[in-house]
């Protein structure tokens, strides 16, 4: 079992300890056989549909459209994510996504939009997904160029996504095009494309060293009612930005999850492991590497749940605090899981050992939702932007 004494850190409530209590409890007794029985795309919709019915997606929306609380809680976020990922990857995947293309429509939606597209989500039923990625327009959101043209109250889509998690699964989609209110950022807007529409096809499955559900998305003349569209037009930017202020920190933690998996088999190795008659455990230069190990964690622990406790107290952004801590959890975790791959030594290396699949799973969380220089440039923006302020 994982050290779980951050639970009693400040940070939390009474309810986030039962929180934790319920997602590991449901995850041990569920999420193996789920994962072992089906294949990548059943084992994701499975998981989805079990997570629904076990009540954890309501976390990932809001009341009363389904949801546990009436704003997302980006601590009981974390704390799934966290939970989930130290069991499988895909089972975080699986509710990372529910929550992340939901944010959009739990911060920008109607009421009207909200009834229709949220309690869905959090029974289960629906599997939606974030369209933001492009060829040509990654960590650059404003060089999107998928374009939107209203056209007798509709909008036609013209372009291309990629990249796109749940692609080829995802019953709708958040897509983000260009309107072409203003050039740049300014010119962006988020409309909800259902996965039948006509004009929308799957143009490409992608498999990566981590398999989970991934496309490339090509719209020709994809027609949705003006009424499909979240904000404002040309709020889109707007809308991206702060769904990934909520959920940024909440990729920290997935990676605090993998880690965390990391150190515990290590640990184990190390214990039963011998070289030359002594454990591993007993040897100072493997002591030294489970030592910053464990320091790199709680570091993290700290960076992920002060992010998401500010955003919870009612901050208004968190952009600082929430690349902070996603920077720091990711590359920790990647060197995390390296030092457990280097004291299992040859075994590190091989399929089918839990430090040979996160040293595949963690590599992907340091380039999506902002790669690491993203957050780095993020951090230092703000910080010279928060000195400038005092000194006025």
């Amino acid at each position: 079992m994982s050290d779980r004494s951050f639970l009693d850190w400040p940070f939390f409530e009474p309810r986030h300890r039962e929180l934790a209590d319920a997602i590991d409890t449901w995850a041990a007794a569920h999420v193996d056989e789920i994962v072992q029985a089906h294949d990548v795309d059943d084992a994701c919709r499975t998981l989805v549909s079990e997570l629904g019915t076990a009540g954890f997606l309501r976390h990932a929306v809001i009341a009363p459209f389904g949801g546990a609380r009436k704003r997302l809680d980006v601590r009981s976020l974390c704390i799934i994510r966290e939970t989930l990922a130290r069991h499988h990857a895909l089972a975080d995947f699986a509710f990372a996504m529910q929550g992340l293309a939901s944010g959009p429509i739990c911060l920008f939606g109607t009421k009207e939009q909200m009834s229709n597209y949220l309690p869905s989500v959090a029974k289960g039923d629906v599997i939606p997904a974030f369209a933001l990625t492009e060829p040509q327009a990654g960590s650059d959101v404003a060089a999107i160029e998928l374009t939107a043209q209203k056209e007798n109250g509709q909008f036609v889509l013209n372009g291309e996504k990629t990249w796109i998690s749940n692609g080829g699964i995802a019953h709708r989609y958040v897509v983000f095009a260009r309107t072409g209110e203003a050039p740049g950022a300014r010119g962006l807007s988020a409309i909800v494309v259902p996965a039948e529409t006509a004009g929308l096809k799957i143009a490409e499955r992608l498999d990566v060293i981590a398999p989970h559900p991934l496309a490339r998305l090509a719209f020709t003349n994809c027609k949705v009612p003006v009424e499909n569209l979240l904000g404002e037009p040309g709020q889109g930017f707007k809308i991206a930005m702060a769904t990934l202020d909520v959920f940024r920190s909440t990729v920290g933690a997935a990676a605090l999850g993998f880690a965390r998996c990391a150190l515990d088999a290590a640990l184990d190795h190390a214990r039963t492991r011998k070289i030359s008659g002594a454990a591993i455990a007993d040897l100072q230069i493997p002591q030294a590497k489970i030592a910053d190990m464990a320091t790199g964690i709680d570091a993290a622990a700290l960076l992920i749940y002060r992010s998401a406790w500010a955003k919870d107290q009612g901050a208004d952004r968190v952009s600082r605090e929430a690349s902070m801590a996603k920077l720091f959890a990711t590359e920790t975790a990647q060197t995390v899981i390296d030092e457990a791959v280097q004291l299992h030594g040859g075994l590190g290396v091989k399929k089918g050992v839990k430090v040979e699949e996160l040293y595949r799973d963690i590599r992907a969380l340091r380039i999506y939702e902002g790669a690491s220089e993203v957050q780095k440039l993020i951090i230092a923006r703000q910080t010279l932007d928060n000195r400038l302020a005092e000194l006025e």
